[in-house]
């Protein structure tokens, strides 16, 4: 049976590379080969607002200027909202089988309200809760109560078992399906080491959420038994200046390398295949795609124990990485280090369960598809 099928998103891959929009255009270019698929999302390329790549039809709602998504380090919230007020009029006598709508940034969800959309499913990354007090102040309630607005819709999936238990938690009561997210294996086992080599690698976004300013002061620690080793920071970000200075202060000058953004994910990939240990002490975390691309690169995975943290779920501690607090980082790094063949090699296998092929099959039984 073919379905037609919509996700309703903002930031639309490849034009924004992270882990959400990443994960749509992976699900959607494999379902377009039995299936109708449109992406709803912010225009981000030239020329007519609706095109088609691969199969897909992108659908573009309002123009935004990427630099200017992020605010203080935090997105904002102008665009999501010129978007959920365009999409009723990008969507207006479209019928679908299923719209998976992402719950953040939420609005466009309510903005399918108005068009009174049937059979939309609500897609949760993460589920914040009181933690935007904590990112908010005061201001969070709004944002908490809008959040929990969503538990109206009928029909959920969870990309991890934290958001799952973190809804159920909070007091979602309608159906929940946990699909996560997953990695392309045969490109990754395709790809070729890079020729410079690491002891460590974090990759991702250098905002504080991540956790870069814990993992440069622990290898600071680690320096001093390996005074020689070499990391290296993929990504870029408001926090990239600040960084830099924080690893040369603590001395790191000749062992941090700091590539900045890289376009080509075969470039991310390379660079992995070529280092030993992955680290990444995200203190926040939706999902951690990038932590199974380490894990089918054959790298163990060092992060972090924080309650905020669902890529820690991936990690089996002691088997294929290690689940520490800051304080324990620098050890968890040297004992990775030492045992990151017969670790990596464990990554490795546990990997692959996360094959986009099969999440794909998941996601067709959570959209009701038998077989």
């Amino acid at each position: 049976m073919s379905l037609r099928i919509a996700f309703v998103y903002d930031v639309v891959y490849p034009w924004v590379k992270g882990g959400v929009e990443k994960r749509i255009y992976e699900l959607a270019r494999r379902l377009a080969k039995e299936h109708e698929v449109h992406v709803y999302g912010y225009k981000l390329w030239e020329g007519r607002d609706e095109i088609e790549r691969e199969g897909i039809v992108y659908h573009g709602t309002v123009g935004v200027d990427l630099s200017k998504l992020y605010v203080s380090g935090r997105r904002s919230p102008l665009p999501p909202i010129l978007h959920s007020l365009k999409l009723p009029l990008r969507m207006k006598g479209e019928r679908f089988d299923v719209i998976d709508c992402q719950a953040s940034p939420y609005l466009p969800s309510y903005a399918l309200r108005l068009l009174d959309m049937e059979n939309v499913l609500i897609t949760w990354h993460e589920f914040w809760g009181d933690y935007w007090l904590e990112y908010l102040g005061h201001a969070g309630s709004l944002a908490r109560e809008v959040e929990r607005g969503l538990f109206s819709f009928k029909r959920h999936i969870a990309v991890s078992r934290k958001t799952e238990l973190d809804l159920l938690e909070a007091g979602l009561r309608k159906p929940i399906r946990v699909v996560p997210n997953g990695i392309d294996l045969p490109l990754v086992r395709w790809i070729r080491p890079a020729e410079l080599e690491s002891d460590f690698i974090f990759v991702g976004r250098l905002i504080r959420e991540k956790g870069v300013d814990a993992l440069i002061r622990a290898l600071a620690e680690v320096k001093d038994e390996l005074p020689d080793f070499r990391a290296v920071i993929v990504g870029d970000g408001p926090e990239r200046a600040r960084l830099e200075r924080l690893a040369g202060e603590m001395g790191l000058g000749e062992n941090v390398i700091f590539t900045g953004f890289l376009r080509d994910y075969s470039d991310v990939i390379a660079l992995m295949k070529s280092s030993r240990v992955f680290a990444f002490p995200s203190r926040r975390e939706g999902f951690g795609m990038v932590v199974l691309e380490a894990m089918a690169s054959g790298i163990p995975v060092v992060t972090s124990d924080h309650p905020m943290n669902a890529s820690r779920f991936l990690v089996e501690d002691g088997k294929t990485g290690f689940v520490v607090s800051d304080k324990k980082l620098s050890g968890a790094l040297i004992m990775a280090l030492e045992r990151w063949k017969r670790m990596g090699h464990f990554a490795s296998r546990r990997a692959g369960a996360y094959d986009w092929d099969r999440i794909v099959k998941e996601l067709l039984s959570a959209y009701g598809v038998v077989g």
